[in-house]
This record gives structure tokens, sequence and C-alpha cells, in this order.
């Protein structure tokens, strides 16, 4: 009798498998895409990302959308952080607070802290939603941890419009893993392989790999949910209610006390204050009450109103220079670094008293028609967007210099190293500014070349010597997840000076001033320590608790570009907290291509955390060569705004292999970033989290200022701080100052 009970359960969850993939896995005939609404921030789960409670949806937020979300069940706090990297890719970083499960057995080690889960998900849109298809996307959870919460995803989306009360979203997805443990349907890859039909539970070595030979793998759920858009006045933000049922029955979890289960349906709401704030409550597994926030900001469009002097709009009396001699070259560089933030370099001319690196020519008789070309050689100050600032100096050269000059040239240097050159046809930009004929375009009329140094003036002169600029920022470092406490930090603020010696020489150098640090916390000390591998990295406890004041770097450099695209510089001092020695670079960048080639070498020594100038025993010759790879055209565009940087060699503790970087750049200018090291050291010499890994955001200053700058700040978040896979921090990498 049981047999045969045991028969139709597998009939009955057969015929379940083959009804959900035909709707899952049908073909999307509909390509019509419709736009998603609300169009604003939608919920997010309590794993974030977009999802109901329990379960993810197919939904993703408007591109560039940042969210961090808090949720409490009682058993598990969940802290996550969010980016629509890609309109069709959401990622998501989290860690899981695992309230009845102590980090580590040692008492001296980690004391009463509990158990911190970290995880990665990842979700991928297959298809937008049409008129009569749903939507459709697949995802990965909980990769590179630990396994507690792995599980594997494929679910589809469809919205009813209720018209004036409101709308419906539902949602009908396929788990594994974790999302799959209720086993309520059958696993349909178990007709393709034998394998796939059982999952390893645990994980390997010390955590932090991506197990791909466990996705998709052993039992399979049916899940799914509807949530209500209640209409009501925009004024009064949004509400929604949800209902989901819940794939995971909750015997297998490891949260250190048995989960009850009364019921698999959640139910809850979601009231979205405005599109940064929303809140969440529910009620879970028919005995729990669980509650939540989300706080979003948007990376994409996100921007600063400024008060800059406003673009020159051509005036119809404006009389020009009849010839050079007649241009005011004091006001025309002031005008410049003013208005466009060109700092030109200047040097004596016969017959001009500070001649911004302008040359007539074809320097012909008065009276003679005249065809030149006046050349400008300058360092861009403030603006991010070179577009915008190339247009603006051509607005006030064509204001500014006679009619007879044909070509505009901006020589963009940083330093003696020059960037790019912007090549402006004077008559055609004069035509388009002065709205001489229809359908012209002032950016038709500009075009970039490579800048050749053995003609650059800037190169070999020395133009900006003497010159003496500083900064004082804040910085922060941290790490997260680590046994001895969560969250290990130190805000400092940060005071850096350069001075120039010569255009291919100056002294750079940065003070750090502790103002608030958990240091005293970390506890994988030097001393009592067996570890094969040196301490590059992890005696960080004793530069943070020893040095309220530190000389971060003090450094000279020298740069030098050796011919068309090809840059060189080198370097020697105190190149960073931990670390001092000399180094060289060379890069080879060719214009207009979405390659780049760098090589480094570096040997140096480890500072001693307790004399500030002093030098221990440790050295190391280090290095790598690097390929950069522009991204933006690769899939018909998919990852525009990408850089892709393989970097192969030997790091700081003699380990060797390649450390891979992804960057990201919004239309904001934030830059989202992440690393990963993978060297011949084993799990087990590296300890927890097998490799190094990171992620980080580059802010651009000028989101938060009413004038444009080219500064920076970086937030960073490294997982678990150990001593394989690490770089030297050079404070001026090639790659980063001739973009």
């Amino acid at each position: 009798m049981s047999h045969s009970v045991s028969v139709r359960q597998k009939a009955k969850k057969k015929a379940l498998t083959l009804a959900i993939a035909a709707i899952l896995l049908s073909p999307a005939t509909d390509s019509v895409a419709q736009a998603d609404v609300p169009t604003g921030p939608l919920t997010q789960s309590d794993f974030g990302g977009v999802g109901l409670m329990q379960t993810p949806t197919a939904r993703m937020n408007p591109y560039g959308e940042m969210s961090i979300n808090y949720s409490d069940s009682d058993i598990y706090r969940r802290t996550a952080f969010s980016i629509q990297l890609f309109p069709w890719l959401e990622t998501t970083a989290r860690y899981t607070d695992i309230r009845n499960r102590l980090y580590s057995s040692d008492a001296n080690f980690s004391g009463d802290q509990t158990l911190k889960d970290k995880g990665f998900d990842a979700k991928l849109l297959l298809n937008y939603e049409g008129k009569y298809m749903p939507r459709f996307a697949v995802g990965l959870q909980d990769v590179g941890g630990t396994g507690i919460f792995a599980g594997e995803y494929i679910v589809a989306n469809k919205r009813f419009s209720a018209g004036s009360a409101g709308g419906f979203d539902v949602s009908l997805g396929m788990g594994w893993g974790y999302l799959g443990r209720r086993d309520n349907i059958s696993n349909p890859f178990c007709d393709i392989a034998d394998r796939m039909c059982e999952r390893e539970q645990g994980f390997t070595g010390r955590g932090g790999k991506f197990e791909v030979d466990k996705w998709f793998r052993g039992p399979a759920a049916v899940f799914g949910g509807v949530q209500y858009y209640v209409p009501m006045p925009e004024a009064w933000g949004g509400l929604s209610l949800m209902a989901e049922y819940d794939p995971n029955d909750y015997q297998q979890d490891r949260a250190g006390v048995p989960i009850e289960v009364d019921s698999p349906w959640n139910f809850g709401a979601n009231y979205a204050l405005n599109e940064n704030i929303s809140f969440k409550v529910g009620y879970q597994r028919g005995n729990t009450v669980t509650f939540g926030f989300t706080l979003n900001y948007n990376f994409n469009s996100a921007h600063q109103l400024k008060l800059e002097p406003a673009k020159r709009q051509a005036q119809a009396n404006h009389v020009a220079p009849a010839t050079l001699n007649e241009v005011d070259y004091d006001r025309l560089a002031n005008d410049l670094l003013v208005e466009a933030g060109w700092r030109v370099a200047r040097r004596s001319t016969p017959g001009r008293d500070a001649v911004a690196v302008i040359a007539d020519t074809n320097d012909q008789h008065p009276g003679v028609k005249r065809r030149a070309t006046v050349t400008l050689e300058a360092t861009q100050t403030r603006f991010r967007d070179t577009a915008e600032a190339v247009d603006r100096a051509a607005r006030i050269l064509a204001d500014a210099l006679p009619e007879h000059i044909t070509e505009y040239q901006i020589k963009e240097f940083n330093g003696n190293l020059g960037i790019k050159q912007h090549n402006i046809n004077a008559e055609a930009y004069k035509t388009a500014y002065r709205g001489e004929r229809f359908h012209t375009n002032e950016q038709n009329a500009i075009h970039t070349t490579s800048v050749n140094p053995e003609t650059a003036i800037t190169a070999n002169n020395n133009t900006f010597k003497n010159d003496f600029t500083w900064s004082i920022q804040p910085d922060l470092d941290q790490s997260f997840g680590g046994a001895e406490d969560f969250y290990i930090y130190q805000l400092s603020l940060k005071a850096s000076a350069k001075y120039t010696l010569t255009n291919a020489w100056d002294v750079s150098g940065k003070l750090g001033i502790n103002i608030a640090d958990s240091y005293d916390k970390f506890n994988f000390l030097i001393d009592g320590q067996d570890t094969p591998l040196p301490r590059v990295r992890t005696r960080i406890r004793e530069y943070a608790v020893n040095q309220n004041v530190w000389l971060d770097n003090l450094q000279v450099n020298y740069t030098k570009q050796l011919g068309n695209n090809l840059f060189a510089s080198a370097y020697g001092g105190y190149l960073e907290r931990m670390f001092g020695g000399v180094g060289g670079e060379v890069l080879y960048r060719p214009l207009n291509s979405n390659f780049a080639y760098g090589l480094d070498l570096n040997y140096v020594k480890q500072r001693d955390p307790y004399q500030d100038l002093g030098f221990d025993d440790y050295s190391v010759l280090t290095g790598h060569a690097s390929l950069y790879y522009n991204a933006d055209k690769l899939f018909n565009g998919a990852f525009g705004n990408s850089t892709v940087i393989a970097r192969v060699g030997r790091f700081l503790a003699k380990d060797e292999g390649i450390q891979l970087e992804y960057q990201h750049e919004f239309d904001s200018g934030v830059i989202a970033g992440a690393f990963a090291a993978f060297t011949n050291v084993s799990d087990e010499d590296y300890g927890e989290g097998s490799f190094t890994k990171g992620f980080y955001l580059s802010i651009p200053f000028d989101l938060f200022f009413v004038r444009n700058t080219k500064t920076r700040g970086t937030i960073g978040w490294m997982p678990i701080l150990r001593d394989g896979g690490q770089m030297l921090h050079r404070s001026r990498p090639l790659y980063n100052n001739v973009k």
C-alpha cells in the first residue's frame, strides 16, 4: 500500500514538474518590452534583492538603484546591500546574523559574538514582460559563502491591472537548494543525469568558494506569490500587500535551534514612505512576526546642481582680435581656468607677455589671408566630463582669437604625461556655435588624437616648477565578518600634499590622523601564531593601535612619456602605511583601443609599526603584468561603461597568481568595483574565506558640491582580512593618471 502511495506521489510531483517547467521555460515569443510599474524602487525580500519575503521574483529595480535592506525574523537578522548593476543584472552582498549560534567555540578568540554568515547573490533577467508572456529571471543565492542558504531558482512574473482598484503582480518559480527543501516537485535535471538528483551539504575548504558543481542539484520545490498594489494618493507613499508560498520547510536549517513551521504561507505588507525609505512587516511560518526596512538611492541618476559659470553664448555684435598679437592672453588663460577648468601651461614668447602655450603655425604678414592653428597645453582641474570642458574651452577660444584661426588644439596633460589631444575644426565649430547654419552640432567639429611627446612643450619644459598643492579629506578603512568582531574600522583624516620640482619630478606625501578605530578588538596577532604566510596585512592592529598620527606615504616620483600612448614612472620612499621601497611602471594605452597593457615591479620592505620611519626585516620583490579591457562594446554594449583588469604576478606574501578586478561606472560618475585574487596558497594556509576578495565604491565628490571637482573618495568592503593575495597599495598607478 505504501509503495503505491509513493508511486502516486512521484507521479504527481512529475506532473507538477512538467506543468511548471512548461510555464517557466516557454519561449518568450512576445518580445515587446513593457515598463515595470511602479517605476520607483521595488520591495526587497528578507534576503535582499527584489522579491516578496522569503522568495525572489523576476522583477528588478531601475538601473543603478542601490538598496540597503535590513530584516529581522526572530531566528535570523539580515543586512543586505544590493545594486542594479545593469538593467539585466541584480547583485547582492549579505550578512546573516544567526543569533542562536556562536562564531567560535573559543571564547578567548570570538567571545560571545554570534555567527555572521556572508553570502552573495546574482539575478539575471532572461526576457522582458510582453503583452502575453511573463517576465523571466534566473538567480543564484548565497554563492561564495558557507552554503547555509545556498540555492538556485528560475522565476516568472506577470502583472494584472485592476483599474482604479490597483494591480496585482503574480510570481511563480522553481527552486533548488535552500529554495527547494520542501521537495514538492521533481527536479527536471534528474532526467538528464542521475548525479543531479543528489546535493551535498556543507562547504569545501575554508568556505568562500563558488561551488558550481552543486548548482541546480538535489530536491526541488515550487514557490510563488502575489503582491497587490493598493491604490492611494502619491503624496501618501505606496502600500502593497503580499502573500507567498515558501519553498523551504526549515527542517534542515542550521540555526542552532529547531524552527517550527505551522504554515507554508507567509503574509506581509510593504509601505514606501518615498523613493528612498520603505518599511515592511510580515507574519511568516504561521507563527512569527517579522519586520524590516530598506534605504534606496540611485547611483545612475544621482546629480548635484552646479553654480558654475554658464556656457558662453555667441554674441551678435562680437568683434574678434584682428591678429594674435592683439589677444589678451592673461584674460584668455583666466577664462579657460574659471569657465572650463583648463589650467594652461605658460611661457614667454616674443611679442606676448604671458602666452598660454599658443602658437601661430603660419605667421604671415598683415593683409594676407592667414590660416593658422592655435595650440594649448593644459591640465583639466575640475570637470570629470572632458567633452563639456572641451566644448566650454572652444567657445572661449572662438570669442578670444582672430577669425583666421582654422584649428584649435587642446593637448591634455597630467604633469608631463600627454593624455589626449582634442582637435577642433574652428570654422565648423564657429558655424554651429553661432547658429549660422541649421542642423549643425558643435561636437561634430571635435575629434581626438594622441599627444606626440616630441612636439609637446609641457613635456620638455618646467612649466609647472615649484607648484604646490594640498588637500584634506576623511578616510575609512574597514573589514567585515571577522571572528573577533563583526565590524573593524579606522576613521581618519588624511592630509595630502604634492610639490613639483620639475615637470618630471615631484615629491608627494600623506599624513594620517586617527579619529576613531576598533582595531584593538582584532586578535589575529603577530605573537604566538604559527602561520605559513608572512604577516603582510594581518599586522594591521599593530599599526592602528600604536599610531595616532602616522606617515601614510612620502615618496619621490618621476614620470615620462616615452612615445605616443607609452608612459613610464619610477618612485621611491615610504610607498604606503605598511611598506616602503622603490619601484617602477610602464603602461601602453593605445588611443581608442579597448585594451591597455602595464607592467610594474617593486622591491619593498615592511615598515616597523613601532618606529614611524623604521623598517622590519621582511622584504619582497613584487610586481604584476596587467591587462586592461574596456568592455563597452562587449555583447552589443551590454556591459557599457565597464572595465575588466587582470593582473598576473607576485604578491606581498611571495605567493603567485592572478588578481581579477571589475569596474562599472554609472552616469553620475559613481564606480562600483569588485576584485578577487587567486594564488598558489592553499585554502588551509590562507585561512577562512579561501581567497582574497573585496568590493568598493568610488564616489565623485562633485555629487556633494555646487562646483565641479575631479576629487574622489573610496569606500571599501573586504569581508575578511588575510595575508594571501595582497597587493602593494601604490598611490599613483599610471592607468588612473592617463584616463
